[in-house]
């Protein structure tokens, strides 16, 4: 019993055993959204596999195809010079289904159980990623099918993010959430090294385990999810995280009804009067336009908007931008292209240290933003001069454009999903996460598609669209800086007229 140990002894324990709990819901959740990026990324490393110069490859003894055909050893439909706007249009049946899907999936994920939700999603994730890859094994050149798969994917893949963010928002508070969240959103980035290294393994030979693979892994890991996820610390008797700033105290107490986020903060006997009768309802959770009125939602979707252009550009298209223009091997441009994801973690997490430190999320994401431009244009040009170039050019660009992505994603959409505005209301959390993510995978979605148009005029082309791109979403974080930098004012005046009072006071 609590009472027959001593206090610090008592804390220690709770303590223990709360980080524990922490830090297995944190790892898991780390798996299960690093499942969800690594079935993603096959389909960018086989693009060079499904249409390639063949003129260099050794013809099987009993092909029909002509002398003159050097596009023999090409997966029909992408046989075609036409090539690139199929596989955009390909991308683009995951990437729009994905985005109209967010904004359906945040409202059943504030509704239906998370861990039946990521379960179900996860299964039918692994099952779809892997029926794309069967289509080589069951030799199907019907582009149809391709693009049915990947919008049943899209779709499915939206269980995947509000959920994940939902349940670590559930789990740890305001405090440190920029650095936390920066370092657990390297799962996107690990998810896509993963994908990028399993499809490296088969593109050049039976490219359809390249999907296989990763959707077998996904299933299994949606199976690991039913069976071990919490989703809330009280289900376990965890003591809840504190958000903007709640006192400690009024969390020491969790059956305490006075600390409930439903109870009545009054004193005297009408907060006796009003509590006794009986349990406070669950607070409703919140509708889409009411999440739209919470400060900041709107400018950080719209930013997340360009932000992920710029992103899913680099995730889809980058294997074949080096693979034309370097001229490397298919594995060879898949094993490189990782390096942007690399400089992904390290802008992650220096992003979410940054802004805990400054206490500035939309100034941390505007200088991140800023630097990215020059850089893209730097890589586009001198990016392929050599392998130590092009090695130290893709970290520093994937660290600048996946920084502000991976903040607005993780630390913001959960600082905005907990506002004070609410007032204690943590229905929103994952109503506010889909709408920003989902308004991010209409950049997402967009992106690929433009890049896929774009290109064929040249690549030149592509890049002053991702600049482009980049500084609008610069752009509109401009009130958001400016209301920051008005705060960090206040702040410093303060500080130095508490300094001053203290001097008269000596």
């Amino acid at each position: 019993m609590r009472s027959s140990l001593a206090p610090g002894v008592w804390f220690f324990r709770a303590f223990s055993r709360d980080s524990w709990f922490r830090g297995s819901i944190l790892l898991l959740t780390f798996l299960i959204y690093t499942c969800y990026h690594m079935s993603r990324k096959p389909i960018s490393v086989v693009k060079s596999r499904l249409h390639q110069n063949c003129s260099e490859q050794i013809k099987p003894i009993n092909d029909t195809h002509s002398l003159n055909d050097t596009m023999w050893c090409s997966w029909a439909p992408f046989d075609k010079d036409n090539y690139k706007e199929l596989l955009a249009g390909v991308d683009n049946a995951f990437l729009v289904a994905y985005a109209i899907g967010m904004f359906i999936s945040g409202v059943f994920g504030e509704r239906l159980p998370l861990r039946y939700y990521l379960s179900a999603g996860m299964l039918l994730s692994g099952l779809f990623t892997s029926l794309f890859g069967l289509g080589y094994f069951w030799n199907i050149h019907e582009l149809w099918y391709f693009v049915v798969i990947q919008v049943c994917n899209g779709l499915v893949q939206t269980t995947g993010w509000p959920s994940v963010v939902t349940c670590v928002g559930n789990w740890f508070g305001k405090g440190k959430r920029g650095f936390i969240m920066g370092i657990w959103n390297s799962h996107t980035s690990v998810g896509n090294i993963l994908g990028s290294l399993i499809a490296g393994i088969w593109v050049n030979g039976q490219w359809g385990l390249s999907f296989v693979v990763p959707g077998i892994i996904t299933a299994i890991m949606g199976v690991i999810t039913f069976l071990f996820l919490i989703e809330h610390p009280e289900d376990v008797d965890c003591s809840p995280p504190q958000h903007h700033g709640e006192p400690a105290e009024n969390q020491d107490n969790p059956e305490d009804p006075g600390n409930s986020p439903c109870s009545i903060r009054d004193s005297g006997l009408e907060t006796v009067a009003k509590t006794s009768k009986g349990p406070c309802e669950e607070p409703a959770a919140i509708n889409f336009f009411g999440a739209l009125r919470i400060p900041g939602v709107v400018e950080f979707s719209l930013c997340l908007l360009f932000a992920k252009l710029v992103s899913y550009t680099f995730l889809y298209w980058l294997p074949l931008y080096i693979f034309n223009v370097a001229h490397f091997s298919a594995k060879e441009a898949g094993d490189l292209s990782t390096l942007f994801d690399v400089g992904g973690i390290i802008g992650g997490i220096m992003a979410g240290l940054i802004s805990d430190y400054t206490n500035g999320r939309a100034t941390t994401c505007c200088v991140m933003l800023i630097l990215a431009a020059p850089m893209m244009f730097l890589y586009n040009y001198i990016g392929q001069d050599g392998i130590t170039s092009s090695i130290v050019m893709l970290i520093i660009c994937g660290g600048l454009v996946n920084g502000p992505y991976a903040l607005i994603t993780t630390a913001v959409s959960a600082d905005l999903g907990t506002h004070k505005s609410l007032k204690g209301n943590a229905k929103a959390l994952s109503t506010v996460t889909a709408i920003i993510d989902g308004t991010g995978s209409i950049g997402a979605a967009l992106g690929p598609l433009l890049a896929g148009l774009i290109s064929p005029t040249g690549w030149n082309n592509v890049f002053y669209m991702l600049i482009s791109a980049d500084v609008l979403a610069c752009l509109l974080l401009c009130r958001l800086v400016y209301k920051e930098i008005l705060a960090w004012k206040v702040s410093l005046s303060r500080g130095s007229g508490s300094s001053v009072v203290l001097t008269h006071q000596r």
